[in-house]
């Protein structure tokens, strides 16, 4: 199983290989901003931190870019709030 997030910019989304099912995070870019929109996992992957991997993975890609983000999802907003270290990435 895959544990490396990536940013499939065709896409607009980072995407989280578990072995063989997709999770995703869409995003929509303004400049350096990232609107986090909507964050899916599979059904029978949700309630084992797969959506907490997938959101830091995507911030980790963030901050090593130097943008920033709108946590439109709430899920996305929920993670921030719980993870303090991140808070430096929200757009102001």
């Amino acid at each position: 199983m895959s544990e490396r997030v990536v940013d499939n910019g065709g896409r607009q989304r980072f995407e989280l290989d578990l072995g063989g099912k997709l999770a995703f995070l869409d995003y929509q870019r303004a400049g350096s901003r990232l609107y986090l929109n909507h964050a899916e996992v599979p059904v029978e992957l949700r309630g084992h931190g797969a959506g907490a991997r997938l959101v830091a993975g995507a911030l980790d890609l963030v901050r090593e870019r130097g943008e920033q983000i709108v946590p439109v999802c709430p899920f996305v907003h929920a993670f921030v709030q719980r993870h303090p270290g991140y808070a430096e990435l929200v757009a102001r």
